[in-house]
């Protein structure tokens, strides 16, 4: 019987961060471990009030399935839904096998890996002055990721990270903040900035009204999408998908998701929540074969932990085996 454990852990942020649900200035995690008396695989995952997820919640969930004999990562599919809890132990399931095969885990998942892959960065949402100011910082990041609010200053926000950043691509998440009034009145300014994609203006219930309006700019869901079972009511909505492993349960069901996405017309982006270098490192996987990368989790933190992903003028290296996979 394999050995699993699991304990939250709490890094701060170096600032507050912004979205139009909330702010926060720390990422609570929870880091669990396997082992089978040998060797230990680890996974992190983060558990999120928007999916009804808290410490506890999650915590309850791991324990429950302590005592089941012969877990592997298909069992692991059947005994718990999507969400944190499973994302943690199925990430640590996959670091168990490669430490015990002596290959790396996208060897172990006959998956191709680039070297390096570029990601966004994200401005949180604030005054235009301030998230100006925010790119302006940023400046070696080739891509930016905006978080927008649903009011009057959006445009504003955006104007103000354009003449901050003129070279930057740009990237929009409005978290589900957005009426249908402020699409059609703002979208026209979003494209003629350059903005590239338009992530969640709608809450999840209520997206079906992207079926009726002009897409001048690709459309991401987010919260809309968590697994493969999400992808047929989203094919009149949306033109691109993020995958997050805290959404799909981990790294198997997300190379489903992945997969079938591709086959249904969807270009990809691989997101990630506030978290570490261990959340990041098998969301890294699914990088190589994306369209966008958003996987900047460690970077809006005040420290990593040790044997981090490497990041680099906006791109990330391979995950470090002492680190995972």
């Amino acid at each position: 019987m394999l050995i699993i454990q699991a304990e939250q852990e709490v890094w701060p942020l170096k600032e507050v961060f912004r979205i139009s649900r909330g702010s926060r200035t720390e990422a609570q995690v929870i880091v669990v471990t396997v082992s089978d008396g040998e060797y230990i695989g680890r996974g992190e995952c983060v558990p999120t009030a928007r999916y009804n997820q808290n410490t506890a919640a999650v915590l309850a969930q791991i324990e429950s399935i302590k005592t089941e004999n012969d877990l592997d990562r298909r069992k692991l599919q059947q005994l718990l839904p999507p969400g944190a809890a499973r994302n943690g132990l199925d990430c640590a399931l996959w670091d168990l096998e490669a430490k015990i095969s002596g290959k790396r885990v996208w060897e172990l998942a006959n998956i191709s890996i680039v070297p390096d892959v570029e990601t966004s960065f994200t401005i949180s949402l604030d005054t235009p002055d301030t998230m100006g100011a925010a790119a302006q910082a940023a400046a070696s990041s080739p891509i930016l990721k905006l978080k927008l609010g649903g009011d009057d200053a959006d445009r504003g926000r955006v104007e103000a990270v354009r003449k901050a950043a003129p070279t930057a691509r740009l990237l929009i998440d409005a978290n589900e903040s957005w009426s249908p009034e402020h699409y059609r009145k703002i979208t026209p300014a979003l494209k003629e900035l350059g903005v590239e994609l338009i992530e969640q203006p709608f809450p999840a219930n209520a997206d079906d009204v992207l079926e009726n309006l002009d897409h001048p700019i690709p459309v991401c869901a987010d919260e809309s999408c968590h697994t493969t079972a999400d992808l047929p009511q989203l094919k009149n909505r949306y033109e691109m998908i993020n995958v997050k492993l805290d959404k799909t349960g981990g790294l198997t069901e997300a190379l489903h998701l992945c997969e079938r996405a591709r086959e249904s017309g969807f270009k990809l982006l691989i997101g990630c929540m506030a978290c570490t270098s261990l959340a990041i490192a098998p969301a890294r996987l699914l990088a190589s074969a994306a369209d966008y990368v958003d996987l900047d989790g460690p970077l809006l933190l005040a420290r990593d932990r040790e044997h981090p992903l490497p990041y680099e003028n906006g791109r990330i290296g391979w995950p470090p085996r002492q680190l995972w996979g």
